[in-house]
């Protein structure tokens, strides 16, 4: 992401200084001045705010989330709370008549989704969700792979995310909004609409907690069905060990199957040969013959890589921000969208006995 823009750099003010601020939002802040410069952050820990003025020495710091809406040269409010806060600090921001960015979940229950939805919309739609999952790299050539004629029809799409993490904080309880259904899974469940042919129509769940140190989940496992009797089978694992893990993306079809490897760009595609035609055979009722019924197929391993020139990873998340505050740009993931997660979240946690 280069400084390529004419217009001066967005004026951001940062609420909740986290892992999740410093590692995934202040690090592209500090590193593309062109385009963003922090004037004013909250957090309640002296040593958080005092890591803010390090790098920005000019930033005003507050203890109050009210005081700091106060100020008028802000262009962007970046929140990063505690999940159950999300709904409340957003609102705030909305009413003030500020762009606003939340972290996921956006909202706990489809009721609060709404709710943020309806302050977004009389802030002239100035609320942004981030989900940094739609702008992996192995999500993207997943999903240019979809339209690859040479897998033929598909009929299985498979996503993992694995980790292993003793995980202790806020986001392992139950009570503060915490579980992979709302820290690790809207990313994936958008993920999985964006490669489904049409929206699904069933959803099985099952969730588990394994490494953990809390009383939320840290395993989420999703199957959602489609008419057309494509499905998706989605897993967060937070209690897997760091060898032989999955592949982060597989498409198996009726010619062959797609993999890669998670955060790559480029992956494997398994076919039959193109110019292979199975021999014409009938099914039949007779008592079958002491033969092995497998043909020899030949099979055609090919690299496939991400287009060149694709955006990808959080500059490309970030960049996209910019475009949208400075120049009206559409942003790339539309609220219903992050509503959907929302909705597909709650069901989760509603139809699993854990997540209750």
């Amino acid at each position: 992401m280069k400084g390529e823009y004419q217009r001066p750099p967005l004026r951001v003010a940062l609420m909740g200084l986290g892992r999740s601020m410093f590692e995934d939002h202040f690090s592209v802040f500090r590193d593309h001045p062109a385009l963003f410069k922090v004037v004013c952050a909250c957090d309640i820990v002296k040593e958080r705010r005092d890591r803010i003025a390090e790098v920005f020495p000019d930033c005003r710091m507050f203890r109050q989330f009210s005081d700091m809406l106060d100020e008028s040269d802000v262009d962007l409010v970046d929140i990063a709370t505690c999940s159950t806060d999300h709904v409340k600090h957003a609102v705030k921001s909305l009413q003030k008549g500020f762009w606003t960015l939340v972290e996921t979940p956006m909202a706990l229950t489809p009721d609060d989704a709404l709710i943020l939805k309806g302050a977004a919309i009389k802030a002239k739609n100035r609320l942004l969700v981030m989900h940094r999952g739609l702008f992996d790299p192995d999500f993207l050539l997943a999903k240019e792979v979809m339209g690859d004629p040479r897998l033929g029809q598909i009929f299985s799409i498979r996503i993992r995310k694995e980790d292993f993490i003793r995980r202790d904080d806020w986001q392992c309880v139950k009570r503060l909004g915490g579980g992979a259904s709302y820290y690790a899974m809207p990313d994936i469940i958008l993920q999985a609409l964006r490669l489904l042919p049409t929206p699904p129509v069933q959803l099985w769940t099952e969730l588990k907690r394994i490494a953990s140190l809390g009383d939320a989940e840290d395993y989420a496992h999703v199957n959602l069905k489609c008419r057309d009797m494509v499905t998706a089978d989605l897993e967060f694992n937070g209690g897997v060990l760091p060898i032989n893990r999955s592949n982060s993306f597989e498409i198996h079809a009726e010619r062959g199957m797609f993999a890669v490897r998670p955060g790559e760009t480029s992956g494997e595609l398994r076919i039959i040969s193109p110019s292979f035609k199975f021999p014409r055979r009938r099914s039949s009722v007779r008592t079958p013959e002491f033969a092995d019924m497998h043909e020899e197929i030949p099979v055609e391993v090919l690299k496939v890589e991400l287009s060149r020139g694709s955006e990808w990873g959080l500059p490309a998340f970030w960049k996209r921000v910019y475009e949208t505050v400075r120049t009206a740009a559409p942003f790339p993931i539309t609220l219903d969208e992050a509503l959907e997660a929302v909705k597909f979240t709650h069901l989760m946690k509603k139809t699993s006995p854990f997540g209750k």
